[in-house]
């Protein structure tokens, strides 16, 4: 998932342009997107919402963010969304294995009516679940993605947001550790200025050097400028080709290492190259 398109739930102007777009996968938003006193609105219309997406053939998969499944309002969403034809879920605030651990009895209900589990996004938003990153991680079903929520972590933590981001560095770090620990994909945070190009740009090169998979997006541009950022580009695929010929033709690698357009390269740097071929396509 290079790209994950929220709209509000109470939107439906919003969520139904998510037909026009590119996204890898869109997220309905019943949590911090919708305001508490349009969120009984938006939970009775959401069927409505989803089939009319799912009638225009919406490319890319499609995921409800539900509000805190321990509080009232997510135990309405979570019965909300029982029956329909969603890909998954995105759960905020996610803060312990167990607040995974609980989800389980929905997603067994779920994988019974629709013949598949839903994937599970987990947002890492909290002082607690930054700490407890490796632990949820272990703790996650199958098909679950961890997700880097920096701005509610940036507020826990009294921390100033600046540009060059330092101050949730270590933060976003430990997420994608942790994603990569135990086999799961990982998403960036949001940028917020969502008129700033240069900002996007530069934030999502700093995730994707990070490790990411891809990152979470509040515009049509954004999606656009994500699925640019975290796929090989061309420069990246010729490169790896080269080197992949070059080990090739040393003897896939009976020397240890070789030298490679300047470089030393070993066994670390030819996999990453046929990683990402794998990623391109090949």
């Amino acid at each position: 998932m290079r790209s994950f398109l929220f709209a509000p739930a109470s939107r439906e102007r919003f969520v139904r342009n998510f037909a026009k777009q590119a996204a890898d996968a869109y997220c309905i938003d019943l949590e911090d997107g919708t305001a508490a006193a349009d969120k009984d609105a938006a939970r009775a219309d959401l069927p409505a919402l989803v089939a009319k997406l799912r009638e225009g053939a919406l490319s890319g998969l499609l995921f409800v963010r539900i509000n805190d499944p321990a509080s009232p309002l997510g135990q309405a969403d979570l019965a909300a969304c029982a029956g329909l034809a969603l890909d998954g879920l995105a759960i905020p605030k996610v803060a312990a294995p167990d607040d995974l651990r609980r989800l389980a009895p929905a997603l067994d209900a779920a994988a019974q009516r629709l013949r598949k589990r839903w994937m599970i996004v987990a947002i890492l938003e909290s002082v607690a679940g930054i700490a407890n990153a490796r632990a949820i991680a272990a703790a996650a079903p199958p098909g679950c993605a961890l997700a880097f929520g920096a701005e509610d972590f940036a507020t826990e933590m009294g921390a100033r947001r600046t540009p060059e981001g330092f101050e949730v560095l270590h933060a976003r770090s430990e997420v994608v550790l942790a994603a990569r620990l135990h086999g799961l994909a990982a998403l960036d945070q949001v940028v917020v200025e969502v008129r700033d190009d240069g900002r996007f740009a530069a934030d999502a090169k700093a995730g994707r050097d990070l490790g990411y998979d891809g990152k979470m997006c509040l515009t049509p541009r954004q999606v656009e400028q994500a699925n640019a950022a975290f796929a090989p580009s061309a420069e990246e695929v010729a490169q790896a080709r080269r080197l992949l010929a070059a080990f090739e033709t040393a003897g896939k690698g009976a020397r240890g290492a070789i030298d490679f357009e300047g470089r030393m390269v070993d066994a670390p740097l030819v996999e990453r190259a046929r990683r990402l071929l794998a990623k391109a396509g090949g």
